[in-house]
């Protein structure tokens, strides 16, 4: 016979906080040359993130960046590779990936990472884990590679 035990909700916070640094990032990062695309994911992102998200945003927006994908057809993806969250509170994350940049004659390979502070917030429908990312910075963004498509 098995018994049902109650875990704390704690238990799964680490789990939860890598998921939500993950999303963000598969959303913010991952676009294809498409205005409504990049629209629908950067909003999701920016739910999940406070005003230092916000503002990367408006600085791509201002560089044109979005535009120049637009324009040039280029896609982006991001692959998150690992979270790794700190033990002290408040709850630190450090977010280690890589990003794709595909052009009509070319694949640029990126070695990225990030890092930002967690804040426990109301879970919602927007926010299903519970935090957000506070002080988000990239701190590396670096071209590994360009290979001919």
């Amino acid at each position: 016979m098995l018994t049902a035990g109650a875990q704390d909700a704690r238990a799964n916070r680490p789990v939860e906080a890598r998921s939500h640094v993950t999303r963000f990032h598969e959303l913010f990062f991952t676009l294809d040359p498409d205005q409504k695309a990049i629209d629908l994911n950067v909003n999701k992102a920016l739910y999940l993130a406070d005003n230092s998200a916000k503002k990367q945003y408006e600085n791509f927006k201002e560089k044109g960046f979005y535009n120049d994908l637009i324009a040039a057809n280029i896609s982006l993806e991001m692959s998150v590779d690992s979270v790794v969250i700190g033990n002290s509170r408040p709850l630190t994350a450090r977010c280690y990936g890589h990003q794709r940049v595909i052009r009509a004659t070319s694949i640029t390979n990126r070695n990225f990472i990030s890092e930002c502070s967690l804040r426990d917030v109301t879970r919602s429908e927007n926010n299903p884990h519970g935090f957000l990312m506070e002080n988000w910075r990239v701190v590396q963004n670096k071209d590994l590679n360009t290979l001919p498509r």
